[in-house]
């Protein structure tokens, strides 16, 4: 893979399915930055929904839970066939900020302002990263990506693990509590997210520079998108286990 990027939704061999075209027909960082920003407008036009329904009184569990649902059955679709990405991945935004916009009006309705928070902070750490990967500050050289990729993988287990033994009543020691060890613990989880941030730069440049085709513009904001709601989810859970010492 290039660099195996840490986001499970960009891998080279993508890219090398896609053969190479030159042109308007040509996948291009700033086509990439376009479709990322209609991304976002569509996943923060879900969040508003759930997000006003829920301080409306409205029971927004089914909205949250299908969206999660049926957005997880999305990435699977679109990881394994990006042709259908132009088409599933905007489905994809919307039903993953009816997610989103439930999960963060239920942390506001606990701490608020935590989420304008952890909102502000991922973009934050966002602009901060591209520009250090721009100026060259951070190389994504091989050992980089490899180390992000194993400690994405490790953390995928531990949270894969946990889900599991919660069936059964057992849960893993600091992983979700707000000791200071447990900070610890997210405060490693978001520096992992973060830096997948830098491997998504790369490989949208290097799938640039290898002339993929337009749809892949799609695809690689929808890799970038799927990296920032999970900084953003983490950012969340630091932040509260921080105010709940308070």
């Amino acid at each position: 893979m290039i660099g195996r990027s840490g986001n499970p939704t960009l891998k080279e061999s993508t890219f090398k399915k896609t053969g190479y075209y030159s042109g308007q027909d040509a996948m291009t960082i700033e086509g990439t930055v376009n479709k990322a920003f209609i991304m976002l407008a569509l996943l923060l036009g879900g969040a508003f929904s759930t997000w006003s329904m829920y301080f409306n009184g409205q029971n927004v569990v089914p909205y949250a839970v299908g969206g999660a649902i049926a957005g997880l059955v999305l990435v699977l679709i679109i990881s394994f066939k990006p042709t259908t990405a132009p088409y599933l991945v905007p489905v994809y935004a919307i039903l993953e900020g009816l997610f989103l916009g439930a999960l963060s009006a239920n942390y506001e309705s606990l701490f608020n302002g935590i989420t304008l928070q952890a909102a502000l902070l991922t973009m934050g750490v966002f602009v901060a990263l591209l520009v250090a990967y721009k100026t060259r500050v951070i190389k994504a050289t091989k050992n980089f990506k490899l180390g992000v990729f194993a400690a994405t993988g490790g953390i995928a287990l531990v949270y894969l693990l946990s889900f599991v033994l919660g069936f059964f009543g057992v849960n893993i020691p600091y992983l979700h509590d707000n000791s200071l060890i447990g900070i610890g613990i997210s405060v490693v989880i978001v520096i992992v997210a973060a830096l997948n941030l830098v491997l998504d730069f790369d490989f949208i440049e290097t799938g640039a520079q290898q002339g993929a085709p337009k749809y892949m513009e799609w695809y690689g904001a929808f890799g970038l998108m799927v990296t920032l709601v999970w900084l953003y989810i983490e950012m969340l859970r630091l932040l509260s286990k921080i105010w709940s010492r308070d």
